[in-house]
């Protein structure tokens, strides 16, 4: 619906959801292995929960008639990923089916409440771990990996695809290269270490440039994921051209690093209303911001705060 023209890029603020998995494994006491939200599609209570899920963050949206973006719990749907869960090819082609169905059985009703857009996102995952690099990708071996998934999403009514958590450059280029191939849009969100930096060690600046290079400028935009906001606002304090496609923010409430959030045994989940002042305050510098969700640790009490803080 929405593949020719996304309409965040129009300027108005969406909303976006916060950290599905430790929502699910720490608030709502679900089993995921691996992390994996994709493998709840694969019944028809683990569908349900997570169509509560999305509900209870659209109506956020929907109440202050603001446009979302709905990404699919498909984070970890991903060939190597799968296979470590006992999953086919054949049996992760329709669990990611079935993810962007699950979001398109919601636009209808949810555009005529909020008379605004939600866009259904296509969400691809590392191939590994979120918060460590291990292994650097090439960009070709980053195409190739990531063209299953993204050639099943563009066979759906998803609208794009976003990278969530890229940790270095060589897999986000692959990314792109392999939705451009598939003709969808696609974002980039890179997270940084409270250094501000990619886990690879990369600038954020150093790797919007990169993607950009290598892509010809292809990303429909980038944005920032599980970091807090002090560890990356001091880096977009600069005057440069690629601060301005940075327009999408997904940050954790805790001040934790990767490392010490690896370790930790109860969950992190700040204060949401100093995260919606941080939010605010961003904003505030930056208006080219205009996607804005939560990152692990936060939930829908988070977003609400987010909301209310950047009415203006």
């Amino acid at each position: 619906m929405y593949r020719d023209r996304l309409p965040q890029l129009d300027g108005g603020l969406f909303l976006t959801d916060s950290g599905l998995e430790t929502v699910l494994i720490f608030l709502e006491g679900v089993e995921l292995p691996e992390f994996a939200a994709f493998v709840l599609l694969d019944t028809e209570e683990g569908t349900e929960r997570l169509r509560r899920y999305f509900l209870r963050h659209m109506s956020i949206a929907e109440s202050a008639g603001r446009g979302f973006v709905g990404e699919s719990a498909t984070w970890r749907a991903s060939p190597d990923w799968a296979a470590k869960l006992g999953y086919d090819t054949a049996a992760l082609d329709r669990l990611n089916r079935r993810s962007i169905e699950l979001l398109a059985s919601l636009r209808d009703d949810f555009e005529r409440a909020a008379l605004a857009p939600l866009v259904i996102s296509g969400c691809v995952g590392p191939r590994g771990d979120g918060y460590h690099p291990g292994t650097l990708m090439t960009a070709d071996q980053a195409e190739g990996y990531h063209a299953e998934q993204i050639g099943t999403f563009a066979g759906t009514d998803a609208d794009m695809v976003t990278a969530i958590t890229m940790t270095h450059t060589g897999e986000a280029i692959g990314v792109v290269r392999a939705a451009r191939a598939a003709g969808m849009p696609v974002a980039i969100s890179f997270t940084v270490e409270t250094d501000g930096r990619l886990p690879s060690g990369e600038s954020l600046g150093e790797a919007v440039a990169a993607v950009d290079d290598a892509t010809g400028a292809a990303p429909a935009y980038f944005m920032v994921n599980c970091a807090h906001p002090s560890h990356f606002e001091g880096v977009l304090a600069v005057d440069a051209p690629w601060v301005q496609r940075i327009r999408g923010v997904r940050a954790n409430a805790s001040r934790r690093s990767h490392a010490e959030l690896d370790e930790a045994e109860e969950l992190d989940d700040g204060d949401p209303d100093e995260l919606g002042a941080d939010y605010a305050r961003l904003r505030a510098a930056h208006p080219q911001l205009v996607v804005l969700g939560g990152g692990c640790g936060t939930d829908d009490r988070h977003v609400a705060a987010i909301s209310l803080a950047c009415m203006a």
